[in-house]
């Protein structure tokens, strides 16, 4: 039964507006005949398939069309730190290849696995020393559970509400959104949520940091007295959005998991590999027991993620929590180490600190001229644009944030809006001053025409 549901816009731009219909219509007869095709083959999803453009090549920090239409991309699925094909990566993975050590069966082990574990205990943050690799984040976040549970014998699990972790049961469940949830019956049993810090949008209107964290960290404090037998405590440590929290929150809260022996897990999937100005985002606030990667760790070519962990946690040799197909795949692994060592030698992780700097700065400028623009957060080049219709009363400007996204495509830049109302920028870490400068042109000419 097809029962019809609001779309959520919490994740992304819906591909059923009258705006796509509008963008669609533009396209070649090419680009709509495969679109069509692509339609009549996968299962259709509001945030997914039917698709909004047929690609031909990306590279770089770009994506490129079939009509020859270059964009940069600010989204990249996170995928893209070290820059789409990027060339070090992809003869690393080619190596491999003419190895002729494409796979490596469970039981057995390889160099490629071996090399990128020790790589990623010598830069993640200091104490966490134990690495486990899966296939794609939804597996690294079950995996981080699963060890929580096991390690605490507890089996609660405290989140946030609209945050995204994946799509199995028990990462869905962490989310706490309708959109992943509805019509799937009953999720992972246990799964608490409380508000993500928000300075800009909480709902007491308070000005002061101080004292809004005290009302989100009064949430956390009600649940743990009425549930402690939590297993984890599982967030991102900057939202998607992004809301960058205080030092003093994320420091209390581990603080809360440690008096209710909980583990604290920072999901770094988006994060991770230099997003935001460091190469963990967790080194701007605490370090958790676990930390979740994925995304830029398969560097563009292979699904991969995984966990780093304490030593201290190695006690399940009883027990399988990532018994995966892949779990140490050579081609994978190649390429995950060859985006560490790009990403290091190229100085990316500088890089996005100081453009992001720049980037928010000029942003900034924009707000001061055009209303709509109500408020710029973020870290390194990890940044969103909250788009609102009046700045008094924060009413989120979704059609014209819409709008905006549209007209920018046509300027050669391409984003997503998460939230219905958010602009999220997440370039490739690849970019230069030229690429900012190009960002900001583009907006200013939307915004200019938006309101007309």
């Amino acid at each position: 039964m097809n029962i019809q549901q609001p779309i959520s816009r919490e994740q992304g731009d819906t591909n059923q507006s009258e705006l796509r219909q509008a963008y669609h219509l533009q396209l070649d007869d090419d680009t709509k005949r495969l679109i069509e095709e692509d339609a009549s083959c996968f299962l259709h999803q509001a945030l997914s398939t039917p698709v909004m453009n047929v690609l031909s090549k990306t590279e770089g920090p770009f994506i490129y069309d079939l009509q020859g239409r270059a964009y940069l991309d600010l989204h990249g699925n996170g995928v893209h730190n070290a820059g789409f094909s990027n060339p070090y990566v992809i003869g690393k993975v080619m190596a491999q290849l003419q190895q002729s050590l494409a796979f490596t069966p469970r039981r057995y082990t390889n160099t490629a696995a071996i090399s990128l574990a020790k790589k990623i205990i010598e830069i993640a943050p200091e104490g966490l020393n134990r690495v486990l690799f899966c296939p794609g984040g939804s597996e690294a976040i079950e995996m981080a559970v699963m060890l929580a549970k096991q390690v605490t014998g507890k089996w609660k699990t405290l989140s946030y509400w609209d945050s995204y972790h994946g799509t199995g049961f028990q990462s869905s469940a962490l989310g706490g959104e309708e959109h992943f949830n509805i019509g799937q019956g009953p999720m992972v049993p246990g799964a608490f949520h409380v508000e993500f810090p928000n300075y800009y949008r909480n709902p007491w209107g308070l000005t002061n940091t101080e004292d809004i964290d005290a009302e989100y960290l009064r949430q956390i404090r009600i649940i743990l007295q009425r549930n402690p037998d939590m297993a984890a405590l599982v967030a991102e440590p900057i939202s998607a959005t992004p809301v960058v929290p205080s030092v003093s929150y994320w420091k209390e809260v581990q603080a809360l998991c440690r008096r209710y022996d909980m583990l604290l897990v920072f999901d770094e999937i988006i994060e991770g590999f230099g997003r935001t100005g460091k190469l963990f985002a967790s080194e701007h606030f605490v370090t958790p027991d676990v930390l979740v990667m994925g995304k830029t760790l398969g560097g563009g070519l292979m699904p991969f993620a995984g966990i780093v962990t304490r030593d201290a946690y190695n006690i399940l040799q009883h027990r399988s929590i990532g018994h995966f197909t892949h779990e140490k795949n050579p081609l994978c692994c190649a390429a995950g180490l060859a985006t560490i060592e790009y990403i290091e030698e190229h100085k990316l992780v500088e890089n996005s600190a100081v453009l992001g700097d720049y980037l928010q700065d000029q942003l900034k400028a924009l707000q001061e001229i055009y209303p709509i623009i109500g408020h710029v957060a973020g870290k390194g080049l990890h940044i969103g644009i909250d788009l609102v219709k009046d700045p008094q009363t924060k009413e989120r400007a979704v059609k014209e944030a819409e709008w905006i996204m549209y007209h920018c495509m046509k300027e050669g830049v391409a984003f997503k809006i998460i939230e219905g109302n958010v602009i999220t920028m997440r370039p490739s870490l690849v970019i230069n001053k030229g690429h900012c400068d190009m960002i900001i042109a583009a907006l200013r000419s939307a915004l200019e025409k938006v309101g007309k």
